[in-house]
């Protein structure tokens, strides 16, 4: 399988794709930023090996981390498990600087969200505090680094928590909003970034379970794969989705495509997502390159700041780079 893709011809193709990227990330970084918009712009970092970008994003999370421990908070920011995507980034700076610092600041989110966040009876969290609402959104912003702080157990907990409630498993994807208090849908529609959080944020919770959890590393590598195989039913010729998958009344959007991308190419890498899914995916990566422009805006994504229309947005520019660099370890592991 040829893994070069088409939109970088040529024997100029690193040269290129390296200006591609810089201009994806300098419009990334000059964008304002909420709680899990920062979280997003600093694993872009993490995951690209940046340390540099990866502390100064860590150090700027933690000025804004809240009383009760809230990391990257601006203002009205009603986020209960969003403030946490800046986790990881906030820890492995701790890591590579020895500032005691920010462990602390890490340790404080981490508490935060084990003994302080508003959870339901069963003890999964909500996603705002204004509201007893679990949100598809919470997959990636709270597992990945309750299980980076080594709380696997409680990782996998959330996972499976949020998916009793928003998981359908008529068309295999996940509804958005679920008020738990009424128990019923404040949204039950199949919004597909909602969907990018959940495969991606459950990918990068398998990728950090420690090999005595082997049962559950592959019962959530099994959510993935239906999960990704029911977005694929609703693909559109272009590679592209609508925003709420099954509803081709909705605006076509670029960053669910970018975020099963990314998912589909660490998965493989990993060595636990079957090759087939590879030609899908090359051609999702072709269709979101065709939507950069100049200034190096991911365009057409669900767009900030209402997320009710096409435009542009942090974790569009950030999908883009974390679905590079997958797609580049992955190309360096295939040796084409």
């Amino acid at each position: 399988m040829n893994l070069s893709g088409k939109s970088v011809p040529g024997g100029n193709a690193g040269h290129e794709n390296n200006d591609l990227m810089t201009r994806v990330r300098n419009a990334m970084l000059s964008m304002q930023r909420a709680s899990w918009e920062q979280g997003m712009a600093a694993q872009t970092a993490v995951e690209s090996g940046d340390n540099e970008l990866m502390e100064l994003l860590a150090r700027e999370a933690v000025l804004r981390q809240t009383p009760e421990g809230r990391l990257s908070v601006l203002y009205t920011d009603n986020g209960v498990t969003d403030p946490a995507a800046s986790g990881e980034a906030v820890y492995r700076a701790w890591q590579l600087t020895g500032d005691e610092s920010l462990k602390e600041a890490a340790d404080k989110m981490l508490h935060y969200l084990l003994d302080k966040a508003p959870k339901n009876a069963n003890g999964i969290l909500y996603h705002v505090l204004n509201a007893p609402e679990i949100w598809v959104d919470s997959f990636y912003m709270a597992p990945p680094f309750l299980s980076v702080m080594g709380e696997h157990q409680e990782a996998v907990r959330q996972i499976k928590g949020f998916r009793s409630m928003l998981w359908n498993s008529d068309h295999a994807l996940f509804s958005h909003r679920w008020n738990d208090a009424e128990k019923k849908f404040v949204n039950p529609a199949f919004w597909g970034v909602g969907n990018g959080w959940a495969m991606s944020g459950i990918c990068r919770v398998v990728q950090l379970l420690p090999e005595s959890m082997k049962a559950e590393k592959e019962e959530l590598i099994s959510y993935i794969r239906q999960n990704i195989d029911g977005c694929l039913t609703y693909m559109r010729n272009d590679f592209l989705f609508h925003n709420v998958i099954d509803d081709t009344s909705t605006f076509v959007e670029t960053n669910l495509s970018q975020m099963l991308a990314y998912t589909v190419f660490r998965s493989i890498q990993a060595g636990w997502l079957e090759r087939k899914y590879l030609d899908a995916v090359l051609g999702m990566r072709n269709a979101v390159h065709k939507k950069v422009d100049r200034l190096g805006y991911v365009q057409g994504v669900c767009g900030a700041p209402y997320f009710n229309s096409p435009g542009r947005a942090v974790e569009g520019q950030a999908f883009f780079l974390l679905m590079e660099n997958a797609y580049q370890q992955l190309k360096q592991k295939n040796n084409v």
